[in-house]
This record gives C-alpha cells, sequence and structure tokens, in this order.
C-alpha cells in the first residue's frame, strides 16, 4: 500500500487475487477492487474475506474479460513466477491494455541480484516451497530467475519507474509504467 498507494474510488484490479489479501487493504482505503483468479477454490476463500467488498471473477489473465483503460492499478503478486515466460508476457500485455493511461502497474515477485542473510533465509525457504508445488513450477520458478526475472522480460512499451527490493533481497515491488499517458 505504501509504494502504491490509493484513494477513494480508484479502480483497482489484483490478477492472480488467489485469497484477496491485497484487496481486502485496497477496499479498506476505498478503492473499488476486482479480482480475477483461475482457482475457483482460491476465489471461494475471496469472497470469505472479502464478503462483497470486490467484484470476483473466475477468469484467464491472458485473455481478461474487460475493456481497454478500465483500472488506474493493475497488481499482480507473485503470480509471474509461476508461469512460462511466454505466459507471462502475455500477461503483461493484458495488464497494460486494461490499465488507464497513466494508470500504475504494481508486479511483486522474485528477483534476481544480491541477498542479505535474511534473503538467502528466504530464498532457501522459497527454493523448498517451489519443489513442493510440482514439477513444472519449480521449472518455472528457476526458469523466471535464470532468465533475470522481471526486468529482462518486461514487454515494450512497458517501463520500470521504481523498484523497491524487500525480503532481503529475495522479492522486488516494482511500479511499471504502462506506455501511455
Amino acid at each position: 500500500m505504501r509504494v502504491c498507494p490509493v484513494t477513494t474510488g480508484m479502480r483497482v484490479l489484483d490478477v492472480g487475487c488467489g485469497t484477496g489479501m491485497y484487496l481486502d487493504a485496497y477496499t479498506a482505503a476505498g478503492a473499488v477492487g476486482t479480482g480475477i483468479d483461475r482457482s475457483p477454490a482460491m476465489l471461494a476463500v475471496a469472497r470469505e474475506r472479502l464478503g462483497g467488498r470486490a467484484s470476483l471473477e473466475l477468469a484467464d489473465a491472458t485473455n481478461m474479460p474487460f475493456s481497454d483503460d478500465s483500472f488506474d492499478v493493475v497488481v499482480a503478486s507473485l503470480l509471474l513466477h509461476e508461469l512460462d515466460l511466454a505466459t507471462g508476457t502475455m500477461i503483461l500485455d493484458e495488464m497494460a491494455r486494461v490499465a488507464t493511461p497513466g494508470g500504475r502497474i504494481m508486479v511483486i515477485d522474485y528477483r534476481v541480484g544480491p541477498l542479505r542473510w535474511k534473503g538467502r533465509l528466504s530464498r532457501g525457504i522459497s527454493l523448498v516451497s517451489e519443489r513442493i508445488a510440482g514439477r513444472s513450477h519449480y521449472r518455472n520458478w528457476r526458469t523466471f530467475l535464470g532468465a533475470g526475472g522481471l526486468p529482462t522480460n518486461l514487454p515494450d512499451p512497458l517501463t520500470i519507474e521504481l523498484e523497491k527490493v524487500i525480503a532481503g533481497g529475495n522479492l522486488s515491488i516494482w511500479m511499471i509504467s504502462p506506455g501511455r499517458t
């Protein structure tokens, strides 16, 4: 919330919203929240958490059911590393499409770079978690990091405006311009 503050009435889309944690915070701050996810089970948890304070849809993030320029803020947290690189690029393109001109895209995900002690511990826990999640999940995580993470896989005309390194260097929050004003 501090990196990407919202004001009352801002339209926020959480791509791969999972349990609705970010939507909970944004709607509590006065935003009009929408979330999409491919998992009916995750959406059920989000519905329970949000109690109708946000619109939740079962949808594919590579072909979002929204008009161009629909949201002031578009968020994806710990999503891109779970996917093959081509799918991640398609999702970033869709996020840019549904963001308003001058809107903001926020991505939180694993980063490539030096780790502090807390980051090394966090990366070790992540390694175990990603392995447990399954072979394709682990392969996508390794490929994402091996390819340089988000900064080297950002499609044109998207540009990184700000990076905030968190979790001891294991994760970053990126603020991205959709490339339209």
